[in-house]
Formats: structure tokens, C-alpha cells, sequence
């Protein structure tokens, strides 16, 4: 199965889940992608990368990449952060049953706020990291 995280410019909230995942679980192709080009090649960004060490979360160089159309009609699942992600995907894709909110499985938390703008780190690691538990729980089923 291939599952794709998606942010605004992938240098945060989308790698963080990506590597989230991978640790958690190893049954999936998982990738992580921007819907903008302000960031494509930028590796993670450094106040992320200091949370996902404090998490003991592994991570590798990552360059953010834009999502293909080629990768989106490949995957299984989408999995976007917030309302403005999928305001950006319905006005590319439409209307399109694997685009879904990386919180479908999660009752508490209705989206990933952008910590770039918050600095809210933490929070958004240990939001990211329960939506990833519950959606491989859910998918794995």
C-alpha cells in the first residue's frame, strides 16, 4: 500500500509523519510531499528535527518535493494536515475518496496546526504521533 503525507511546503508536519510511521510500522510505502513550491529541496526544518530527536524519532535528509500528479493517482491514501491542505488538493484533484485528514481516526484532534507558524512543536509531534497510531490500527485492519 502507498500512503502519502501532505503539508504546505514539506518541511514539517509531513516528514515528521512520514517518519512517525516508518518507525511505527514497516507494512507501507510511505512518502512525504508540499503543496507549494516555497520549500521543495529544503531539508527538515531545524525546530522539528530538535523534536523528533527529543522523541527518539529517526529521520534521514529529507528534501521537500512536490506531489506529483503521477504519485497522487498511485497512492492508496493521501493524508493531509489541515483544511487549507485540502482546500489545495480539491481544487487540484477534486473530489477524491483517498484524500482524507491525517485525524479521521482520531476523535480529539480536528487538524495539525503549522508549527512554523505556532512553534508548537511538541504538540504537533505528540498530535501527529497519536493520528499515526490510529491510523495504522485502522488500515492495517
Amino acid at each position: 500500500m502507498k500512503i502519502i503525507f501532505v503539508c504546505h511546503g514539506s518541511i514539517c508536519r509531513s516528514p515528521a509523519a512520514e517518519y512517525i510511521f516508518k518507525m511505527l510500522s514497516s507494512e507501507h510505502e510511505v512518502m512525504s510531499r508540499a503543496l507549494s513550491h516555497e520549500e521543495i529541496g529544503n531539508d527538515i526544518y531545524p525546530p522539528m528535527k530538535s523534536e523528533l530527536r527529543r522523541n527518539n524519532i529517526p529521520f534521514a535528509i529529507h528534501h521537500a518535493t512536490y506531489l506529483t500528479d503521477k504519485e497522487f493517482n498511485e497512492c492508496d491514501y493521501l493524508f493531509y494536515m489541515d483544511k487549507s491542505n485540502y482546500r489545495l488538493l480539491h481544487n487540484r484533484f477534486g473530489d477524491n475518496d483517498k484524500m482524507k485528514p491525517i485525524s479521521i481516526f482520531t476523535n480529539d484532534i480536528d487538524e495539525i496546526e503549522d508549527p512554523w507558524y505556532t512553534d508548537n512543536y511538541q504538540k504537533v509531534v505528540n498530535q501527529i504521533y497519536k493520528c499515526i497510531k490510529d491510523i495504522i490500527k485502522n488500515i492495517s485492519v
